[in-house]
């Protein structure tokens, strides 16, 4: 069955495996790219180690430094807090305790590890995409992590690496790019998290200077798959708007219709994205498993 709502187009039962198995053609043709969000870090187990929301990193750096109740649960302002009141250093050295238990790939992870896709958004610190990658022994990758301005002097937005960890200062030819843009535990602990972190990102990004050109070029004539991703934060919405822009299309997300606010709402039907209402276990065994 499908429902459009405000022009939002859900696709459920039938209709949604029939579109997740065309997703499926279109990602192993490097046809269309994968949008990784945190909420993937819940596939196949019922409590990641990890946190697998904003709202959880807000919990765990307020279990360090108690924030103020009514910025309590927003992760951006939290870790603003804490930059201005115990340095950057602290701030740092807490988001990678937080982080510093390896993630595990899954499933999902694993099998787009193998497909020669020429480019991977994985929107998340935990670094699991990165992992399942190293893990099939593959040499033809370079991540491309967005970085903040508050450690760097030399005015920069991202910063490369090989799989092996070493930074690289220029992008060589690679079969696939892997784009982190709010950063990564590893290898090197680089997170954009705090408010200030974003206001420079957030002044350039609307004419694309902070997004890196092999982005922009591998874009141009492909859509986005979006797994594990929520859009109920601004934040969250201008990256992927913005991350999107210049794209060629067609934009798919898998989600829970019922869950939406009225802003994901909009932003989806604004940006033209297809809600593919599945339980991700169930969509990750339909992508992932043998035809």
């Amino acid at each position: 069955m499908n429902t459009i709502a405000r022009h939002l187009l859900i696709t459920r039962d039938s209709h949604a495996e029939t579109r997740l198995d065309l997703l499926k053609g279109a990602l192993v043709a490097d046809a269309i790219i994968p949008y990784l969000g945190p909420g993937l870090l819940r596939l196949g187990c019922a409590k990641s180690p990890l946190p697998h929301t904003p709202e959880a990193v807000a919990a765990a750096l307020n279990e360090r430094a108690p924030a103020p109740s009514k910025i309590r649960t927003n992760m951006w302002s939290v870790a603003q807090f804490i930059e201005q009141r115990r340095h950057r250093r602290t701030l740092q050295a807490w988001m990678a305790e937080i982080f510093a238990a390896p993630a595990v790939p899954t499933v999902l992870h694993t099998w787009l590890a193998t497909l020669p896709l020429s480019l991977i958004v994985d929107s998340w610190y935990d670094g699991a995409m990165r992992a399942a990658l190293i893990a099939t022994g593959r040499r033809d990758v370079v991540e491309i992590q967005g970085v903040t301005r508050a450690t760097e002097i030399s005015d920069i937005w991202t910063k490369a690496y090989d799989l092996s960890g070493i930074e690289l200062d220029r992008v060589p030819p690679v079969e696939t790019v892997l784009y982190v843009p709010h950063g990564s535990i590893r290898p090197a602990a680089n997170f954009l998290v705090s408010d200030s972190d974003y206001v420079e990102v957030l002044t350039d990004i609307d004419i694309q200077t902070p997004i890196p050109d092999q982005v922009k070029q591998r874009r141009s004539n492909r859509g986005f798959f979006f797994v594990g991703c929520r859009f109920d934060d601004q934040m969250l919405r201008t990256y992927a708007r913005q991350i999107m822009k210049r794209s060629d299309g067609p934009h798919c997300a898998l989600i829970d219709g019922s869950v939406l606010t009225r802003n994901e709402r909009r932003f989806l039907a604004e940006c033209a994205v297809t809600v593919i209402d599945m339980p991700i276990d169930k969509a990750a065994d339909r992508l992932a498993g043998s035809p």
